[in-house]
C-alpha cells in the first residue's frame, strides 16, 4: 500500500529526474531507497513514542485535520497562482 501511495509524488519525480541526469543509476536507487527507509523509520519511531502518550483516536483525528488543512492550503495557493497568470 505504501508503494502505491507513493507513486507519482514529488520524491518519485525527483528520483526520476536524478536518474535521467546521474551515472551510475545504482547510486540514485540506493540513495532514494535509503531516504525512503529512513523516512519510514522516523515515522515508526515517532508513532511509537506518540502512541504512548496520546490516544490513537486523537492521533488519527490530528492527521485527518492536518491533511484537510494542507489540502485547503494547496487549493488556495493554486487559486492564487491562477489569478496571477
Amino acid at each position: 500500500m505504501v508503494f502505491l501511495a507513493e507513486l507519482g509524488d514529488k520524491t518519485q519525480l525527483a528520483t526520476f529526474c536524478l536518474a535521467a541526469d546521474c551515472d551510475p543509476k545504482v547510486s540514485v536507487f540506493v540513495g532514494s531507497a535509503l531516504a525512503l527507509t529512513l523516512s519510514a523509520l522516523i515515522a515508526v519511531v515517532f508513532g511509537t513514542i506518540f502512541s504512548k502518550f496520546i490516544p490513537e483516536t486523537y492521533i488519527k483525528l490530528g492527521a485527518g485535520i492536518f491533511f484537510i488543512v494542507a489540502g485547503i492550503w494547496m487549493l488556495v495557493g493554486a487559486g492564487r497562482a491562477l489569478m496571477v497568470s
